[in-house]
């Protein structure tokens, strides 16, 4: 379990959060699961659709239908559980899998999430992402099907040649690390 004080962290179905407050027991310190249509509902406060909402902006909004009740009620609002934003992470890294982005994160930071590179990584990696979240910003990018497929070299992120390769990584984005292609050499040689 994670916990996050993420003021600008957009919140979506599965998140769990829990809310901080002085005068609003009803409410307070419980953890409360976003369901997957994306609402919550609360006591006093009623049904709010938190998907797709930042914590700064459910935080305002809990406040101000609290304030019908509650003389400046104070509250804050903690991420308990990041579930909304599920990256798959395959191939040669130290720990494939689902990994969360919690906030905004680059190809290298998700990788290292994910336990960095094997040491028998190529230097390819190929990056999957769902159309409706727009074309992968790259120029070797391509549209096939319901999918943005792009190909980066990760070596030319690393040695700063291609510092731009290192793009935004979106919820349900599939990174896949092949493996280094291995050359055997035979014969009369050095």
């Amino acid at each position: 379990t994670t916990v996050g004080r993420l003021p600008h962290y957009v919140l979506g179905p599965n998140d769990e959060i829990v809310i901080l407050a002085l005068d609003a027991d009803e409410i307070a310190n419980k953890p409360i699961r976003i369901t997957t249509s994306g609402d919550i509902n609360l006591p006093l406060v009623g049904r709010i659709h938190a998907a797709g909402m930042t914590l700064e902006g459910l935080e305002a909004e809990v406040t101000d239908r609290l304030s019908k009740y509650i003389r400046e009620p104070h509250i804050a609002i903690n991420v308990t559980q990041f579930k909304s934003q599920p990256v798959s992470v395959f191939g040669s890294v130290g720990s494939p899998g689902v990994v969360q982005l919690e906030g905004r994160k680059t190809l290298i930071e998700v990788l290292s999430i994910a336990g960095g590179l094997k040491a028998d990584a190529g230097s390819r990696i190929r990056i999957t992402r769902k159309s409706e979240w727009g074309a992968i910003p790259q120029s070797s990018a391509v549209t096939e099907g319901e999918y943005s497929i792009a190909e980066v070299n990760i070596r030319s992120i690393e040695d700063a040649t291609r510092p731009e390769d290192n793009i935004q990584i979106l919820p349900f984005d599939v990174i896949t690390v092949a493996r280094a292609e291995i050359v055997y050499v035979m014969g009369e040689v050095k």
